[in-house]
């Protein structure tokens, strides 16, 4: 069985995308205390310390819903 990118790796790969997901994996990708293991809580929790606007917020639930459509798309492959 094959192992699943973890949330954080698949964010990573949207880097190059031109969107409001893209701008959020590059700040991902040069941040180097982004809590990886948290989930989406301890995320938005962290997100939510340093004052992010509210945009980035919803951006991070977006790209978790797409990378829960993802996991599914996987999954139905399998």
């Amino acid at each position: 069985m094959a192992k699943h990118q973890s949330f954080t790796t698949w964010l990573k790969t949207h880097r190059k995308d031109d969107s409001a997901i893209g701008d959020l994996a590059r700040d991902v990708s040069a941040d180097p205390d982004w809590p990886s293991r948290r989930g989406l809580p301890g995320q938005i929790a962290y997100l939510e310390e340093r004052g992010a606007i509210p945009r980035a917020i919803d951006t991070l639930e977006r790209a978790w819903k797409a990378y829960d459509a993802h996991r599914a798309t996987e999954n139905d492959d399998a």
